[in-house]
């Protein structure tokens, strides 16, 4: 595979032309296998092309949660797993045992492995009772994520504390330019919070269906999709299975169908795999070029 546009260095600028932009009669723009949006279907964005239905093969996800639990035969094992120490004042990144106190990283762990059974997961353990944490921990646990080259960050988590907004921000519109795409979970309550609310990543509420692979667009955000998330069976702690409501579980199931997506077609940026997302929502009906919403 060729070295990925994105981890190469920058094109130097060309005399004649404003910074940033392409001098196309002097170089060949990137290619890419897009489709016209009506070819744009689930079958093509993850179904059986020959070799069998995608599986998630091939993309690394890294879940920032309350650690997990990599012996639940739901989860199946993980790349690494890793916890937000502090060090004498300084935070840092380390490896930690393949635990989970809670139970709360370990079910969306198990939601993401049940869609995309080949995934790599790794854990980022960046809160502490399953209901808080530090924001300097979920700073630096998705920083580290960032700059590790992680395709996709499960996020069911956030912050209402507004000092921290503008490094988040940061960090998640640097990941999106990375082609690292952060996959966060709305709010439970009717509060402002983040990084749900940002453009630059996909926000997931919840709907009351069972079927784990049925989602909407939502034409009205900041919650972008509507996934499962009401009485969801999920792995939990101790080895045991649950069943549990929240939008903590609706975003594992947009990150397993994206990585999906990803490893039938590595060559997306964040920015079409959100258009992929949104053209095979189950209330999107795409004809003759046009895409509706169903309402």
């Amino acid at each position: 595979m060729t070295q990925p546009p994105w981890r190469r260095e920058r094109r130097e600028q060309f005399p004649g032309v404003p910074a940033w932009s392409l001098a196309t009669s002097r170089l060949t723009p990137e290619e890419f296998g897009v489709s016209r949006l009506e070819q744009v279907t689930r079958e093509w964005a993850w179904g059986d092309d020959g070799t069998g239905p995608a599986d998630g093969a091939g993309v690394r996800v890294c879940v920032l949660d309350t650690g997990v639990d990599a012996s639940h035969p739901l989860v199946g094992g993980l790349e690494r797993s890793l916890v937000v120490a502090d060090d004498g004042g300084d935070l840092t990144v380390v490896d930690c045992d393949p635990a989970d106190p809670v139970g709360h990283g370990t079910a969306c762990a198990g939601l993401i492995r049940s869609i995309a059974p080949a995934v790599s997961l790794t854990s980022v353990r960046v809160l502490t009772d399953g209901r808080s944490g530090s924001g300097a921990a979920l700073l630096a646990g998705l920083r580290w994520a960032v700059e590790e080259g992680f395709d996709l960050v499960n996020l069911s988590l956030s912050t209402t504390r507004s000092q921290f907004l503008p490094e988040l921000h940061e960090l998640a519109d640097r990941a999106y330019f990375r082609r690292c795409l952060l996959v966060a979970a709305a709010h439970n309550m009717p509060v402002l919070s983040f990084p749900w609310t940002f453009s630059s990543v996909i926000s997931v509420a919840s709907h009351d269906e069972p079927d784990p692979m049925t989602y909407y667009y939502n034409p009205a955000p900041p919650a972008e999709f509507y996934a499962r998330g009401v009485r969801v069976r999920v792995a939990w702690r101790g080895g045991r299975q649950i069943r549990s409501t929240g939008n903590s579980f609706a975003a594992p199931h947009i990150t397993g169908i994206c990585a999906l997506a990803l490893s039938r077609h590595r060559w997306m940026t964040p920015f079409q795999l959100k258009s992929v997302l949104y053209l095979a929502a189950s209330n999107v009906v795409v004809s003759k070029g046009d895409a509706h919403v169903r309402a």
